[in-house]
């Protein structure tokens, strides 16, 4: 026999990375070689390769080491993690669809599985059993979801664990933030665990900060904007400290360019214009995206005319991501949508265009304004 040791999902560190600590006796040639590649594949990040050697081990060791087996139980576990964490995120796509229809009822059953030989194992209210509840929660519909979620907080508020409950109720968050299911409930589990973090985890802790950065886009939403500017701002400071720019880095420095701008203080956005054009690479080839967009007023009369319309602008954006020069190249429908193109225009921001290390001027960046009334 050997000792499994399972890091809990919910602590963001990778599960797949469960140590098997074994007598290289006990094991047939074949599963110790289809598991050191597993291993191999989760050092080298190689996710295509995690999960082929996570099923290939999964195989092996449930004949190896019997159906009912904790062996197999573990690698159940990592062989249905792996095919959740490659599960394709754009679910429009046919064939990407067709990949989730594949992917998610096997990652279900051996979530499943896992979840039996656990509860047999371990019994009905511990705390090992939230890995596999919240497996099957992301192997199910979102509609779904709430009932394995609900469990799994069960069990970690009976558990009394601090860190536990925290990460299950963010757990559940997650899941939900996105969907019809997303309630105040729902909210209401980020800020708990935004608590519990605060309390026993450093600033720098990557669960603290990437927790912080949630509730902070929450507050945004809510229009709190003064809450959200204390936490982007706290998260930039952890982020910093990081030899990698994260994209939660760039997320929250573009909330807070939107923060300012809306508060009227545009000077302050400018260093966060500044620090998302230095950290992103200039695209020659695409449109840049306005860092703050002010939509156009629509023309009282032209809207009661129900008239469409629409202009295009050729402008410059300075080092700072400010628009200037903007010049009407073309105009549809009337000069009143060429008048509120401008004005609209003159307020948005970008991320300047950097060369060598340095902020310069992008010249002709042009983009182009529609207006129309949706029909009745």
């Amino acid at each position: 026999m050997f000792n499994t040791s399972i890091k809990s999902k919910l602590f963001k560190a990778a599960i797949l990375t469960s140590a098997l600590t074994v007598t290289t006796a006990t094991y047939a040639s074949e599963f110790n070689d289809a598991y050191s590649a597993y291993q191999a594949a989760v050092t080298d990040k190689n996710k295509a390769d995690i999960e082929r050697y996570a099923l290939q081990s999964y195989e092996l060791g449930k004949a190896k080491f019997g159906a009912d087996s904790i062996n197999t139980g573990n690698l159940a576990l990592n062989a249905a993690n792996a095919l959740i964490a490659n599960m394709p995120k754009n679910t429009f796509d046919k064939e990407v669809k067709q990949k989730v229809k594949l992917l998610q009822p096997q990652a279900f059953e051996l979530y499943q599985e896992t979840l039996k030989i656990y509860r047999e194992r371990y019994g009905d209210n511990a705390i090992e059993l939230i890995d596999p509840l919240l497996g099957l929660s992301d192997a199910s519909s979102k509609k779904y979801a709430r009932e394995y979620l609900d469990d799994a907080l069960d069990i970690a508020e009976d558990s009394d664990n601090a860190m536990v409950i925290a990460d299950t109720k963010m757990a559940y968050f997650e899941r939900l933030v996105n969907s019809e299911y997303y309630t105040r409930k729902v909210r209401n589990y980020a800020f708990d665990a935004h608590e519990i973090y605060s309390e026993l985890l450093p600033e720098d802790a990557m669960k603290r900060v990437l927790n912080s950065f949630r509730v902070a886009s929450v507050r945004f939403a809510e229009k709190d904007y003064d809450e959200s500017e204390a936490l982007f701002l706290a998260v930039i400071t952890q982020f910093q400290k990081l030899d990698y720019n994260h994209p939660y880095e760039l997320a929250a420095h573009a909330k807070l360019v939107q923060i300012y701008e809306l508060d009227g203080e545009s000077e302050k956005s400018t260093q966060h214009c500044i620090a998302i054009g230095s950290m992103k690479p200039w695209q020659e080839d695409i449109e840049p995206t306005p860092l703050f967009r002010k939509n156009p007023d629509y023309p009282i009369s032209y809207l009661k005319a129900r008239k469409s319309g629409s202009t295009t602008m050729s402008f410059t954006i300075d080092k700072m991501g400010f628009v200037k020069d903007p010049v009407v190249t073309d105009t549809q429908g009337g000069i009143k949508f060429k008048k509120e193109s401008l004005l609209a225009l003159k307020q948005w921001r970008y991320a300047p265009k950097f060369v060598d290390g340095k902020a310069v001027e992008a010249k002709d960046v042009t983009v182009q304004l529609d207006y129309y009334v949706e029909k009745r």
